[in-house]
């Protein structure tokens, strides 16, 4: 009895996928649920399971072929067993082919392993770079699930590895095709800035009051909620709280109408070896801190590690990125269309500013925020950063909701 293994159904956003790479030949046994292929898709990689356990009877696509839902990837065969060993050879054959074997030259031997089997399992990303920089996965150390390497991994060792001496006076391209995450995030941003009238006004935070309490309580706060208090919870909700204050800010475009969401769904930039995504938060007006940690950590965990899931990144209303975590201290952030703002959080800084008439040192931070002017008023715009302003230099504010 044989058993097709299709492409699952994509969502309505994606249209087709790239088959990345085989996990297993014809002829190889595979048990129900091992992972037989990757597809990337422009926003994950998705794993393809084996529906049933049996033998790999054929392969009816080849990496790096586009393929669309239901299309037909392989069958197995539930009844074969594994291409059996060859039986010995009687012993007059035997010694002939002993013979023969010894004026077989050099070069004739047998092909190496494949080099993810000497190693942990290869992310897609990670399996093209080990494969262009002729690696071996068993040099390279795993970061990742059960010690799945990661394309970070791979750069890493890389970047470890002794450079070779170019040749004097070389001059040396290296041409890598871009992948669907990539071309679709491009395609994307060139689009929201064609589409959208993006304008960015900026503010700085005093982070003096926020870090205090954050500082005061980290402690208690991990210990009773086994997640670390970070800075995007407060963000979140500052965000929430401004943008009950400007709905229009939390609305988008369709067609010739205004569509204003009552409904809080955040997306929040994570930056993974694949490129930049935006998982959302749904809800958040009706999170507590902990809730908003520990969804952020687990959108950043399962976004490295390829898991995450497309419904995780589809919606959204507005959007937060935090550019400080990689040294930036102000930048003009583009809006994830069809929503119509986004904020960009930055490096915190000491930087003498004037308060009641003195010049103090207090850790500052640039924000800003992008808008598309259609729907939102400058006027609108300035208000909603105060208020973002306000919340976080006073958050008493985000409990009294005032």
């Amino acid at each position: 009895m044989t058993t097709e293994v299709r492409v699952p159904q994509l969502p309505e956003s994606v249209a087709d996928a790239t088959l990345v790479a085989w996990h297993k030949k014809i002829g190889e046994t595979v048990a129900r649920d091992e992972n037989l292929a990757d597809l990337e898709t422009d926003k994950v990689v998705l794993e393809v399971p084996a529906p049933v356990s049996g033998v790999i009877k054929s392969l009816d696509k080849s990496a790096g072929m586009t393929v669309t839902s239901g299309e037909l990837l392989a069958v197995i065969d539930e009844q074969a067993s594994a291409v059996a060993a060859p039986k010995p050879a009687p012993k007059g054959e035997a010694k002939k082919s002993a013979e023969a074997k010894k004026q077989e030259s050099p070069a004739a031997t047998a092909p190496p392993a494949r080099k993810e089997e000497a190693g942990g399992k290869l992310s897609p990303a990670a399996r093209r770079l080990v494969e262009e920089n002729g690696l071996s996965a068993g040099e390279i150390a795993g970061s990742g699930r059960d010690g799945r390497i990661t394309k970070s991994d791979v750069a890493h060792h890389l970047e470890a590895a002794p450079a070779q001496p170019a040749a004097a006076g070389a001059r040396v391209d290296q041409r890598v095709p871009m992948s669907r995450l990539r071309a679709r995030i491009a395609q994307r941003l060139v689009e929201a800035q064609a589409t959208q009238a993006l304008l960015t006004t900026f503010n700085e935070i005093d982070m003096q009051a926020l870090m205090a309490l954050r500082a005061r309580y980290k402690d208690a706060f991990e210990k009773r909620h086994g997640v670390r208090l970070g800075f995007m919870s407060f963000f979140a909700k500052a965000c929430v709280e401004a943008l009950r204050r400007f709905p229009v800010v939390n609305a988008s475009i369709e067609g010739g109408d205004i569509v204003y969401h009552e409904y809080y769904d955040l997306g929040v930039a994570v930056s993974t070896d694949r490129g930049l995504i935006v998982p959302v938060l749904r809800d958040v007006d009706r999170m507590d801190f902990a809730a908003i940690e520990k969804a952020v950590t687990g959108f950043a965990e399962r976004a490295r590690n390829g898991t995450i899931t497309i419904e995780e990144l589809t919606g959204g209303t507005f959007s937060i990125t935090n550019g400080g975590v990689f040294g930036s201290l102000m930048s003009t952030p583009i809006v994830n269309a069809p929503q119509s703002a986004i904020l960009g959080m930055h490096k915190i800084q000491d930087r003498p500013v004037v308060i009641e008439g003195q010049v103090v040192v207090r850790p500052m931070m640039y924000v800003a925020l992008t808008y598309d002017h259609r729907i939102i008023d400058g006027r609108e715009a300035v208000q909603f950063l105060v208020a973002v302003k306000e919340a976080l230099e006073d958050p008493a504010r985000l409990l009294l909701q005032v």
